[in-house]
């Protein structure tokens, strides 16, 4: 999910490095971000290694020339805040000041729950916190009261939004008799007046859906149901998660409080069948009474005194790491086992599902199931994070940034996580260390080639290695020119096409290409309706291709 959110890639990588350090480390850096987002201005350009250096208090060694533009910057930044607090799963009791909730806010400043998510998108920001089990989102009092200051004048307007005068209302009806008299939809109208009037689409729904209950005789819709399509089926779903009550979304959306429910049930039930959960079978499993075993208590371990010694020179986010004890070889096909059971138990759940007619329970059990999973999988990445720290340091080389290197360790721990397969009775470690080996023998290499680039020699080292490439501005005009093709091309496609070959194949500044469920979750449909089209969008683009007689780079 993270890829579709953040619109660039380094701060979408940085924020999945920081998911597993200290809850009170991500707890600060959650509020290190938050102050720097107050100081970005969108007209200006930031390097990145400065803001890691603000947000985690080491200056990073990768991506030395890059530099993120503001607006780019503070779209980032606000997914960062709120996805890094997520993972620290913070109780809202525990937190430093009052936390106000999305109906909080509504109430205090009567606005619907849909303007306060506009105010989200404006610069309000917001956290994830622990409400009894559920994590919804929240608001920090100091946050809420700096976007006020910032922003007096359209809160003062939201807050009229709701109040219309009785001869506005009568404007009103009359303003949209005359658009229904030329078909126009009542979506439509709503918004052509809201804007003529200079109020909320919310507003304008909302008066007229009470005029048409009251006076049934002379509605200015009778009998209009207003197309469900599938983005205000996805904001009935996202709204739904983010902890907005259900009769709310209905009058936002003109809908029944059962309607919502039934949507919301479509729309989890749609993406778990288009999501396989993969794990490593077992006999195990199939076993009668399986789930008692498996799911029972982990097996004990006899305490000992010894104090596992820290190695000098390592900051305090990594020293930590060292109080989290290393896991036995029992423990660790407990857990693995445990973690693989999970998963599969959700799957067998997941495929019983039926789309058309889903049961709130069985959601409710394939998400438990997949939540525990996960669960079980964070603690072994804990567990098992001081092996990549150990790893690193004797991989270390004089060009080599160890803090990037355990960056890049930890990847491949996440990895090997996920495909080791514990029937085999190999340790753990074993094979996690020789992922990671794996993965240092090939990038290493890498990024030495690339710095043998920039070196300089003798004369003599010059002659004998002649440089066969042709010059950089070459190089960059005929890219440039191929983009130029590529894009008039994509101007012939419908607009779905191309935003689908723009994604897939990240044809735009700052982006990287997407796979086709990346695409799927960005666009509302699934992965195979997302590759269907693309292959018709591709036929389509050869053929323009032949036709003009220009050679296409990737689209052969």
């Amino acid at each position: 999910m993270l890829a579709t959110r953040y619109h660039h890639p380094a701060l979408r990588q940085l924020t999945e490095q920081l998911r597993y350090s200290p809850v009170e480390r991500r707890v600060e850096q959650v509020d290190r971000a938050e102050q720097l987002y107050y100081r970005i201005s969108d007209d200006s350009t930031y390097p990145y290694q400065d803001l890691c250096e603000r947000i985690t208090g080491f200056r990073p060694e990768k991506y030395p020339d890059l530099k993120i533009d503001g607006d780019i910057l503070r779209h980032d930044l606000q997914m960062f805040v709120e996805d890094l607090s997520a993972s620290a799963n913070i109780p809202v009791e525990s937190a430093s000041e009052p936390v106000l909730t999305v109906d909080d806010l509504s109430a205090r400043y009567n606005v619907s729950t849909k303007t306060v998510s506009r105010w989200r998108k404006r610069g309000l920001l917001s956290r994830k916190f622990k409400f009894g089990n559920r994590s919804r989102v929240g608001f920090l009092r100091s946050s809420v009261e700096r976007f006020v200051a910032l922003h007096q004048e359209e809160i003062q307007r939201g807050e009229k939004f709701s109040q219309f005068a009785e001869d506005e209302k009568v404007n009103l009806i009359q303003r949209a008799r005359e658009l229904a008299s030329r078909g126009e939809l009542p979506s439509a109208v709503a918004r052509r007046i809201a804007k003529e009037f200079g109020r909320s689409p919310e507003a304008v729904r909302y008066t007229l859906k009470q005029y048409d209950s009251r006076h049934p005789d002379t509605a200015v819709f009778p009998n209009a149901k207003e197309l469900l399509t599938e983005e205000t089926r996805q904001f009935i779903y996202e709204q739904f998660k983010h902890g907005t009550p259900v009769g709310d979304i209905a009058k936002q959306c003109e809908r029944s409080k059962k309607s919502v429910y039934r949507i919301v049930n479509e729309v989890r039930a749609e993406t778990l069948a288009a999501s396989p959960i993969a794990y490593m079978d077992s006999e195990e499993f199939h076993a009668s009474g399986a789930e008692t075993v498996i799911l029972g208590k982990p097996p004990e371990v006899a305490k000992c005194n010894v104090r596992t010694k820290v190695p000098p020179g390592l900051p305090s986010y990594l020293a930590s790491l060292y109080t989290v004890p290393l896991l036995t070889r029992e423990q660790e096909q407990y857990y693995f086992r445990k973690m693989n059971f999970l998963k599969f138990k959700a799957e067998a759940e997941r495929q019983k599902i039926d789309a058309r007619r889903p049961r709130v329970k069985q959601l409710d059990l394939v998400e438990k199931l997949v939540r525990e999973a996960h669960a079980v999988k964070n603690f072994l990445i804990r567990s098992n994070l001081r092996l990549v720290v150990s790893i690193a340091k004797r991989h270390m080389t004089p060009s080599a940034s160890f803090f990037e290197m355990v960056s890049d360790g930890n990847m491949s721990l996440i990895r090997a996580i996920e495909k080791f397969d514990y029937t085999k009775g190999n340790k753990f470690s074993t094979y996690a260390t020789w992922a990671i080996m794996k993965n240092y023998a090939r990038s290493i290499p890498a990024e030495s080639r690339q710095l043998d680039r920039f070196r300089t020699g003798n004369d003599e080292a010059f002659l004998l290695s002649p440089e066969e490439r042709t010059s950089q501005y070459a190089d960059e005009s005929n890219n440039a020119r191929q983009h130029e093709v590529i894009m008039s091309i994509l101007d012939k496609l419908d607009d779905r096409e191309r935003s689908i070959i723009v994604h897939r194949f990240g044809l735009e500044r700052g982006t990287e290409p997407e796979t086709l469920e990346q695409v799927g979750e960005r666009m509302g449909v699934t992965k195979e309706r997302i590759r269907q089209i693309e292959s018709r969008a591709m036929q389509k683009i050869r053929k323009i291709a032949a036709i003009q007689k220009v050679d296409v780079p990737g689209f052969e």
